[in-house]
C-alpha cells in the first residue's frame, strides 16, 4: 500500500557525546543517498560534531539551522539545531556537565514534535551513569520519555518497548528485571494492557489493519499442562482469552522454542514475549545490525538504534551506523502511516456527520 508523501524532518537527539552517537550520525548523513535516508536534523553542539567529523576524517559540512529549514538543507549539509547546554566530550570519556545537554536534546525533540516542527524522534544511545551523576531522576530513556508524554497529554503514560527488525517484531512484557522477578510481574492485567497498546500502535503507526499477536508462554513448552509451571494456564491463557473477546487477534500461550523459526513467524505480525531475553535474543539473532528499538504507547513516535554508547570504539571509525539508518527509516515510515491513519479516520468521521 502506498503511503503519504514525506513529512516534516525527523528530530535526532545527540545521545551521549562521548559515545558513538556522533560517529553514527555523521556516517548516516554521509551515506544518506546510498541508504535513501529521510531528512533529519540533529539536536547537538555543532562544534562538537565538527570535531568528531575531523577526528574520523569525514568531510561532512555541518550547518546550524531552524527546524523548518532542515528538509531543504539536508541534501547539502548535516542540519544541526544548537543546544543551549554543553554537549561536548572526548571519545570514551563521558563528562558530567555534558549530561545536561543530553537531557536537553531529548526534551527539546519531544517539544519539536509537539509543536509540529518534527514528525518523529530518533534517539541516539545515552549513558545512564553519566546522567545519574548529573542528577537525572529517571530509571532510563524510556521512563523520561514517559514523563514527557504525561506532561504532553495530561495522562499517565505506559511506554511499551518493541524490538523491530526485518524478520521479527517482538515486545517483552517485562524488561530490565531479574528472571526470578518475572513470574510475579506477569499478571493477567499487565499482559492485556501491553497487548492493547501493541494492537493500537500496529494499526495506527504500522499500517496493519488487523494485527496478529503471538503470545509466548513463560515456561518450557508453555507449561505443558502445568507439568512445567502453572503461569501459562493460570495467567497467560486467560489474558489471551480476554484479548480475543475484545476483538484483538491474539493466540497463545505458544511454546517459545518453536515460535521463532521462519514458518512460525509468517503466521503473526508481532510476538508478545514474557521477559527481556525471550524477545531480544531472537530479534538480534535474526538481524542484529538492522534491529530498531521502538517505543509504543506514547503520543509521539520514537525509535532508537538497538545498541549502546560503545565507548571503546567511539571516535575510531569502527562503529556500524546500520541500526541508526534503520531507526531513521522506520521512524519516517511510522510517521507516514500515522498521517494516513489520521486522515482516513477524519474522512470517516466527516462521512458519518454528512
Amino acid at each position: 500500500m502506498a503511503i503519504s508523501a514525506p513529512l516534516r524532518p525527523l528530530a535526532l537527539t545527540m545521545g551521549e557525546p562521548a559515545g558513538i552517537g556522533p560517529d553514527v550520525t555523521l556516517a548516516a548523513w554521509f551515506a544518506r543517498r546510498e541508504r535513501d535516508l529521510p531528512a533529519f536534523y540533529c539536536l547537538t553542539d555543532p562544534d562538537a560534531l565538527r570535531h568528531r567529523a575531523a577526528l574520523l576524517g569525514l568531510d561532512v559540512p555541518i550547518e546550524t539551522v531552524a527546524q523548518d529549514e532542515a528538509v531543504e538543507a539536508f541534501d547539502r549539509v548535516l542540519p544541526v539545531v544548537r543546544l543551549e547546554g554543553k554537549a561536548d566530550a572526548a571519545p570514551g570519556q563521558p563528562e558530567r556537565l555534558a549530561a545536561h545537554g543530553v537531557i536537553e536534546a531529548i526534551a527539546r525533540a519531544v517539544g519539536d514534535v509537539r509543536a509540529g516542527l518534527a514528525s518523529a524522534i530518533v534517539t541516539n544511545p545515552i549513558n545512564k551513569k553519566a546522567l545519574y551523576d548529573a542528577g537525572f531522576q529517571h530509571p532510563g530513556h524510556t521512563e523520561f520519555l514517559g514523563m514527557l508524554s504525561a506532561a504532553w497529554s495530561g495522562m499517565p503514560a505506559r511506554p511499551v518497548m518493541m524490538l523491530a527488525g526485518p524478520g521479527l517484531r517482538a515486545v517483552p512484557a517485562t524488561i530490565h528485571v531479574p528472571i526470578s522477578a518475572v513470574p510475579k510481574l506477569l499478571t493477567e492485567e499487565a499482559i492485556v494492557a501491553t497487548a492493547r497498546t501493541i494492537d493500537h500502535d500496529m494499526r495506527r503507526r504500522f499500517g496493519i489493519a488487523t494485527p496478529r499477536i503471538a503470545v509466548a508462554g513463560l515456561n518450557p513448552h508453555a507449561g505443558e499442562g502445568g507439568v512445567m509451571g502453572t503461569e501459562d494456564d493460570a495467567v497467560i491463557r486467560p489474558a489471551v482469552a480476554r484479548l480475543r473477546a475484545e476483538g484483538i487477534d491474539a493466540v497463545g500461550p505458544l511454546a517459545p522454542d518453536t515460535m521463532f523459526h521462519a514458518a512460525a513467524r509468517a503466521r503473526y505480525d508481532v510476538a508478545l514475549c514474557m521477559y527481556h531475553d525471550q524477545a531480544l535474543i531472537p530479534t538480534k539473532t535474526i538481524a542484529f545490525a538492522e534491529t530498531v528499538n521502538v517505543t509504543l504507547g506514547l503520543p509521539f513516535i520514537r525509535t532508537s538504534p538497538d545498541h549502546g554508547t560503545a565507548f571503546d570504539i567511539a571516535g575510531t571509525g569502527a562503529a556500524d551506523f546500520s541500526s541508526l539508518a534503520a531507526a531513521l527509516r522506520l521512524a519516517d515510515e511510522l510517521a507516514r502511516h500515522e498521517a494516513d491513519y489520521i486522515a482516513e479516520h477524519a474522512a470517516e468521521a466527516d462521512r458519518r456527520i454528512a
